[in-house]
């Protein structure tokens, strides 16, 4: 008896020894993944929350405290700041989205040159941004580019003048020149998405006697629905924090009126030097999009319970 017990605990520690290797193992496949992204980002993000309760100047930094949140509370370019990001979001993100979802649509349907106008729809994601911003400055010039006279001779403007020199239409320039830039990302994540509907539900929607656009509303869209949540969360979050294109194009003028928090982090930091507020600025516009990202989630759950 007392044999038995014995082989039997001798013969559970090699098992117990597996399931331990077996728990341990997926980690260290893992391990160059977490270490590359506790390097790349927390490390970085420690930091830079640790910068915004520090005053910098040329040679020393001293502990300030709240200092920094306490200032935004009355600085006014912060909160016009605010004001330019949301109206820079909003509106990229509305032509983006809109403009993306009629792109797939149409690339979705066969056509004769479809591979063609897919090459070009999505060539403006492969242009770097610094380039995407300095080509759209020039077409917007009225001494280089063709955009003023245009605008002229549609009669939308009253003397062939620079958008971007303009506090009143300035922000619009950086806007067009966005969405130029992200309406692939739309389309292309759009597009796989409609080819994962099945063709039977819209087949069987028609036969139903179903409209165009009662198919739409009532199969296509429901299956979308997911898709559309999550890539208007990264993209949101992509447009509010890309000062690229700004910058190039502005560089947050005239007048501020197209500052942006970004814009007004890396004044801060890098021509101000004045790394601790850009910081506490930069950890701000961090908690605002982890708010939105958390409410966008939330909404996205409950669309897949749905379909």
């Amino acid at each position: 008896m007392t044999y038995a017990v014995s082989e039997i605990r001798s013969a559970g520690k090699p098992r117990r020894k597996r399931l331990s290797h077996a728990a341990i193992e997926p980690w260290l496949y893992l391990s160059p993944a977490i270490i590359l992204l506790v390097v790349v980002l927390l490390v970085p993000l420690i930091i830079g929350i640790s910068y915004s309760f520090r005053k910098f100047s040329a040679f020393k930094s001293v502990y300030v405290g709240l200092d920094q949140y306490r200032a935004m509370l009355s600085d006014q370019v912060l909160g016009q700041a605010l004001v330019n990001t949301l109206w820079w979001t909003v509106a990229s993100l509305f032509f983006q989205f809109f403009l993306g979802l009629g792109l797939a649509l149409l690339l979705d349907k066969p056509f004769w040159g479809r591979k063609v106008v897919q090459a070009l729809v999505f060539l403006p994601w492969a242009v770097p941004s610094f380039l995407s911003g300095l080509t759209w400055a020039w077409l917007f010039n009225p001494i280089i580019g063709p955009l003023p006279h245009w605008l002229y001779a549609l009669g939308l403007k009253a003397e062939p003048t620079n958008v971007l020199s303009d506090p009143a239409t300035a922000m619009w320039g950086p806007i067009v020149a966005n969405v130029w830039f992200g309406i692939p990302f739309f389309a292309i994540t759009l597009l796989a998405a409609l080819k994962s509907i099945p063709s039977e539900m819209h087949e069987a929607a028609a036969i139903d006697g179903a409209s165009p656009w009662q198919r739409f509303t009532k199969v296509t869209l429901p299956f979308l629905a997911p898709t559309i949540a999550i890539t208007v969360m990264l993209r949101t979050i992509w447009i509010a924090t890309f000062a690229d294109l700004i910058f190039v194009m502005t560089e947050g003028g005239p007048a501020g009126s197209t500052n942006t928090v970004p814009v007004y982090i890396y004044v801060s930091a890098f021509k101000s030097l004045d790394k601790g507020y850009a910081s506490a600025v930069a950890v701000l516009l961090l908690v605002l999009l982890i708010a939105y990202a958390i409410a966008l989630i939330a909404i996205r759950r409950s669309l897949v319970r749905h379909v």
